[in-house]
């Protein structure tokens, strides 16, 4: 039997959810409300982003 192994990758995002929340908001605004399957792929890109980000940003002391 054989098994198969997932190819999916989480990445860590560099940017804070805040962060990436606020991009989030600026396409719907730039979009109108209605995106185009573009902006789609960028939103899924983005909430996938988002729910990999830490709340806080990192920041050197």
């Amino acid at each position: 039997m054989l098994h198969s192994m997932s190819t999916y990758v989480e990445t860590v995002s560099e940017r804070s959810a805040a962060e990436v929340n606020e991009e989030i908001r600026a396409l719907w605004r730039r979009s109108g409300g209605t995106l185009t399957t573009e902006q789609r792929a960028e939103y899924q890109r983005l909430v996938m982003e988002w729910a990999a980000a830490d709340p806080e940003p990192h920041r050197a002391a």
